[in-house]
């Protein structure tokens, strides 16, 4: 049996070389059209492939997949497909990388091909899972440097604790949003550094924040825990992620329980899930934690992943100006020590839950991963391809986030999030 990885495989359906989805990547997804209803997907070059058309045409049928298909590819999210567990994924993702391979005819007679394969730019994609939770981790170091400069002490920005444990809250999963979804200034509570009390209105400091997420894809009991060495069984793969943020509302309402309304108005994903088998070849060691953590949290193997990212804003009518260049492998902490610390008390965990990265700065002026960052605070104006420049984002501006992972030949991506931030809403 190939190997799905494998960088020598082509398929039969040409894919330009600079392409995120190449047959060795084959990431999930939800979609529509107007002929049919949501179903689950596969991205391949610039088309998707329908899984349940694959099913209704008995490619599936010796895999062994269990009594729920092919109705479990004709759903809303991929919940219940991941729920089946990972030697499913592999057995689908196998299945489909021998489709796609250019000495397999099985899917190239006209009929199956028409109703199997569906171009991107004919389908509406969905938000790929459902989540009952959403966890919102604070996992690079240097921007919680950053944060920590502008906001406490220069000097000493780390909090005390932050070396120890990898630190989180628990956001809003019901406002997640798929890509292409608009999002709307919120209003809130704000109050200036020199004004003597708050007043209400539009956020004036709305920020983008370049995350990824990891989707759960395997459940707890109440009261269990994940130990290290298990935790990549329990992540089924990655998305990106912006967790749009109001810094000025943030910042009046955190203390002393942390972020909640400057969050909670907005996160968008990246429709494609790119699995963690995809993402093997791009296994890196993070860095270097000192001082070194405590048991539980100590981890020998490679659990970062080297992924490249970049962000984009787009005024309204005008050209895309690329203001940050960063790199997921940066992550102080791995999504690993993220999910068995979180499951370290016995909280459950639910397949299909979201648990995003924090934002992701480098260390160069360019690789920072937000506004307040990018501009210090407002300080130093991020210019734009259109002779602008931004503070914090404006009405009608779009906010484009990208990654891919590239080594040796191979290329694979994640497609992008993106999103239009209109103005707030009147009260």
């Amino acid at each position: 049996m190939a190997n799905p990885n494998d960088p020598a495989l082509r398929s039969w359906i040409d894919i330009a070389p600079e392409s995120d989805f190449p047959i060795q990547n084959l990431p999930f997804g939800v979609f529509e059209t107007d002929e049919r209803g949501p179903r689950l997907g596969v991205a391949i070059g610039e088309y998707v492939l329908d899984l349940y058309a694959v099913s209704q045409f008995g490619f599936f049928e010796d895999l062994d997949l269990g009594p729920k298909m092919p109705k479990i590819f004709r759903r809303r999210s991929l919940n219940q497909f991941i729920a089946l567990g990972r030697p499913v994924w592999r057995a689908v993702r196998q299945r489909v990388s021998e489709l796609l391979r250019h000495d397999n005819a099985a899917l190239r007679s006209d009929e199956v091909m028409r109703e199997c394969l569906v171009r991107q730019s004919e389908v509406r994609m969905l938000r790929p899972v459902k989540p009952q939770n959403y966890t919102d981790f604070y996992s690079s170091i240097e921007h919680a440097t950053n944060v920590g400069m502008m906001f406490r002490d220069p000097t000493n920005a780390l909090l005390p604790n932050w070396r120890h444990i990898p630190i989180g809250y628990h956001g809003r999963a019901s406002s997640i949003v798929v890509s292409g979804t608009d999002i709307r200034r919120p209003n809130g509570q704000r109050k200036a550094p020199d004004a003597t009390s708050p007043s209400f209105g539009p956020s004036q400091q709305l920020d983008f924040e370049l995350e990824m997420a990891f989707v759960v894809g395997r459940g707890t009991q109440l009261g269990d825990t994940v130990p290290l060495q298990n935790a990549e069984d329990y992540i089924f793969g990655l998305v990106l992620f912006n967790d749009w943020s109001a810094r000025d509302i943030q910042s009046w309402e955190y203390v002393p329980l942390g972020p909640f309304l400057g969050k909670s108005f907005g996160s968008s994903v990246s429709p494609w899930v790119v699995t963690l088998d995809a993402l093997e070849p791009f296994r890196i060691a993070g860095p270097v934690q000192e001082p070194e953590p405590l048991l539980y949290l100590r981890q020998l193997d490679e659990h970062n992943f080297d992924i490249n990212l970049e962000v984009g804003i787009q005024p309204e009518g005008g050209l895309e100006t690329a203001v940050s260049r960063s790199n997921f492998g940066l992550m102080y902490w791995s999504m690993a020590q993220q999910l068995t610390h979180h499951a370290s008390n016995g909280c459950n965990l639910q397949v299909g839950d979201l648990y995003a990265s924090g934002t992701i700065s480098g260390t160069s002026p360019d690789s920072l991963g937000s506004m307040l960052e990018l501009a210090w605070r407002g300080t130093r104006p991020v210019p734009l391809a259109d002779g602008s420049e931004r503070k914090f984002l404006q009405d009608g501006d779009t906010v484009t986030m990208r990654g891919y992972c590239e080594r040796e030949g191979l290329r694979i991506g994640f497609g992008e999030v993106t999103g239009k931030v209109l103005p707030a809403p009147f009260l």
